[in-house]
């Protein structure tokens, strides 16, 4: 998406993907507001592809650059859907403590990634981005 093109709304993203992708995505963004009503969403292109952002916060990385970045985000990539959940504590990530409870996925630090819905343990998923509204977000600028 280029920058001078204004982002879509949520509504309008998730009506242009395909059936079967904007089913998935609805299911998750509806459980997303469900748990974290106060977060509210917008489109953003900021890691190269649309990703429906849950929330704001400052951040500052540990080489001292300060940004602004989603609490959780949302993505439909080529082969599947990413969940982020850019929240943690005790030296690590919330999704990273948390991996084998959240179903059929691949995870990184802060991403779930699954292939389709019913690979994801969705309840569980949506105790960490409950957990991601209260934590503030990792490296949190105060």
């Amino acid at each position: 998406m280029p920058k001078s093109e204004a982002a879509p709304t949520v509504a309008e993203f998730l009506a242009a993907l395909p059936d079967e992708r904007r089913a998935a995505m609805t299911a998750v963004h509806q459980a997303i507001r469900k748990a974290v009503p106060k977060l509210a969403p917008y489109v953003t292109a900021g890691m190269g592809t649309p990703v429906i952002g849950y929330g704001k916060y400052r951040y500052r990385s540990s080489s001292g650059r300060e940004g602004e970045w989603f609490l959780v985000g949302l993505a439909v990539g080529k082969s599947g859907f990413a969940l982020h959940i850019c929240a943690g504590g005790n030296n690590s990530y919330l999704v990273e403590q948390n991996a084998a409870k959240l179903g059929n996925v691949k995870t990184g630090r802060s991403c779930v990634n699954f292939k389709k819905l019913e690979d994801l343990n969705l309840a569980e998923a949506m105790k960490l981005v409950k957990a991601a509204e209260k934590s503030g977000g990792i490296n949190a600028v105060k």
